[in-house]
Order: structure tokens, then sequence, then C-alpha cells
């Protein structure tokens, strides 16, 4: 603009001159001077123009390089954003699959405890018992009681007594309910099973079985069918499991052999059938300390499955049902991780 200005005042300083010249006819030397100058400061405007299109295109060039070098940065830094959340998704996922083997994990060693814990109460419910019976047998010593008969030395012992080789102490009498006598340990080694329900025998279903075999306990079946879970068979531990469930219905761990069946599925990808063990132990067994953690893996197994309705319903139902709970925090967090709130929209 100020190029257009300065040549339209030079025109106009050219046509006054020739005009002056016109109208006040000058010497023939100063014409001439005066044409060489202006024909100077011609040259000179257009050196000047031609200058600044120069320093132009110098400053337009350059900013298309600082451009170009923004849009690549931008460019690596957003490939470097990409490689970034992709280490982390794989760490995340890294960390969830530990984190649901330590929780499969503790949760083997809390079941394990709650068995010890049952053991410890039965022997010191033995204790009792042995305590009671050697305090009864002093008391006829003491009193001058007659022996028992079917102990003095050569005698053959009368039926219901102790069959144990040199014990004087006899087993209780057979339940009139038909299940299995509690037997204890005798003093000297001599060693009896004792459970409240009838015991396991893997041979049960087959008629044509030895009779020799010697029968399975009920926390001996539980204990194998973790350790192979733990250890990954998981098809003998499957079986296992399902015999448990089978020969020993009423058990208080017959509700985490049926959770221990969906993770088994669950750990082989087969979340459908997970999702039926899991739904299997919130309708059949709603006492069951792992209802929460049920209804936690069945939500994570329909999340796998892209049941998206299905898993947001039931973690929201551990959120609200079970508060305060490591299973309702981590539904939380996955509510949030899909984007949706703990309560439902009205």
């Amino acid at each position: 603009m100020r190029i257009r200005w300065i040549s339209l005042a030079l025109i106009a300083l050219i046509f006054g001159a020739v005009g002056g010249a016109i109208l006040a006819p000058q010497p023939a030397g100063a014409v001439n001077r005066d044409m060489v100058v202006l024909q100077q400061n011609v040259s000179q405007l257009m050196q000047g123009q031609q200058d600044l299109r120069s320093t132009i295109d110098a400053n337009n060039a350059t900013m298309k390089t600082l451009v170009q070098q923004s849009i690549d940065t931008v460019n690596r830094m957003g490939g470097e954003m990409a490689t970034l959340q992709k280490a982390v998704q794989d760490v995340q996922a890294n960390s969830n699959s530990r984190i649901d083997s330590m929780a499969q994990q503790t949760q083997g060693i809390s079941d394990n405890l709650q068995d010890v814990q049952a053991r410890v109460g039965k022997l010191s419910q033995q204790l009792s018992d042995m305590q009671n019976l050697l305090q009864s047998i002093d008391s006829k010593v003491s009193g001058g009681a007659q022996p028992v008969p079917g102990t003095e030395p050569g005698s053959t012992p009368p039926q219901g007594a102790s069959g144990g080789q040199g014990s004087s102490y006899p087993q209780s009498a057979p339940p009139s309910n038909g299940s299995s006598p509690s037997t204890y340990n005798a003093p000297g080694g001599a060693s009896n099973s004792y459970s409240s329900q009838p015991a396991y025998s893997p041979a049960s279903s087959n008629a044509m079985a030895p009779s020799s075999m010697a029968p399975i306990s009920a926390d001996t079946l539980y204990k194998n069918a973790l350790r192979d879970l733990n250890t990954g068979n998981y098809d003998l531990s499957r079986q296992e499991f399902s015999d448990y469930i089978s020969h020993f219905p009423t058990s208080d761990l017959a509700s985490n052999s049926q959770f221990y069946l969906g993770e088994i599925s669950y750990a082989q990808h087969d979340y459908r059938s997970a999702i039926k063990a899991y739904e299997l132990v919130l309708s059949k067994y709603p006492q069951s300390i792992k209802l929460a953690t049920a209804l936690l893996k069945k939500a994570e197994a329909e999340n796998a499955l892209k049941e998206r309705t299905s898993a947001i319903r039931d973690l929201r139902e551990v959120a609200h049902r079970f508060p305060g709970s490591d299973e309702s925090r981590r539904a939380r967090s996955m509510l949030q991780s899909m984007g949706v709130s703990v309560t439902a929209p009205h």
C-alpha cells in the first residue's frame, strides 16, 4: 500500500514537472538536470520495492519452514503419546491379571485358613471328649469299678467296643440318623478320620470297584481341588470341585466349590460357562461368603463378552449391595473406567 502511494506521488511529480516545463519553459540544461534527478529517484524507488519484495519472500519462506517444523513436532508428539498410551494399557492389563491371580491365591489361602479353623475346633472338641473319658476312667479305677467286659488280656472285644489294639477307650455308638460316626485320634498313633459328612470315595460310582479302596474325606477332596486349581491343572480341579458339590452339597464349602468352577471357566476364557457358574452361587447359596466376589466376576465376564448393559447393572449392584468391601471398590473403579456413574440415571 505504501509503495502504491509513493508511485502515485512520483507520477504526480512527473506530471507536475512536465506541466511546469510546458507552462514555464526553462533552459534545456535545467530540464535535463531535473529529468536525471527524477530518473534516479524512480530507480531508487524501484530498487526499494524489489528489496522489500525480497524481504517479504524471505520472511514467508522462514514462516513456512517454522510451520512445517511445528507440524512435524506435533505429529511426533502424537506418535509418542500413542506409544505411551499403549504401554500404559499393557501395564494396566498386566496389573489386572496379577491382581486377579493374587485375589485367587488369597481366596485359596482364606479357604485353607477356614479349613484349619474348623479342624482346630474339631480337635478341641475331641480333646474335651478325651478328657471327659479319662476322668470317667480315673473315677472308675479309683472307685474300684469292674473292668469293661472284653478288656481282659486274651478276651475278644464285644461288638461296639474299641477295635484298636491295646486301647481301652470305647467308641461312641453310631448315630440314629444313619450318618457316619464321629471318631477321634486315639493315643498311641491309631488314627481315625473325623468328618460330619459321609466320606467321598472316588470309586463310589463304579459298582465293580474293589471295596478295599480307602475313601477320601471332604477336607482332603477340597484341598486337592484347590491345589490343582492353583497349579493350573484345571480339568482335574473341575472334576474334584464337581465331585465335592455332588457328595457334600450341604457343606459350608460347597458354595466355594461352585465359585471355583466359575473361576476355572473364566481362566480358560469360557466366559459363558463362568457366568452360569457364578449365577448358581448367587441363586443356590444366598449366605455364601463368595456372593460379592461371584457377582463382581460375573460382571467382568459379561464385560469380556461385550455385554455392556448387563455388566454395568451387576457392577452397580455390587457397589450398592456390598458397600465398603474390596469388591465394591473394584466395581466403582470399573464403572469409572467405562465412563458411567455408580448410580443409574432416573
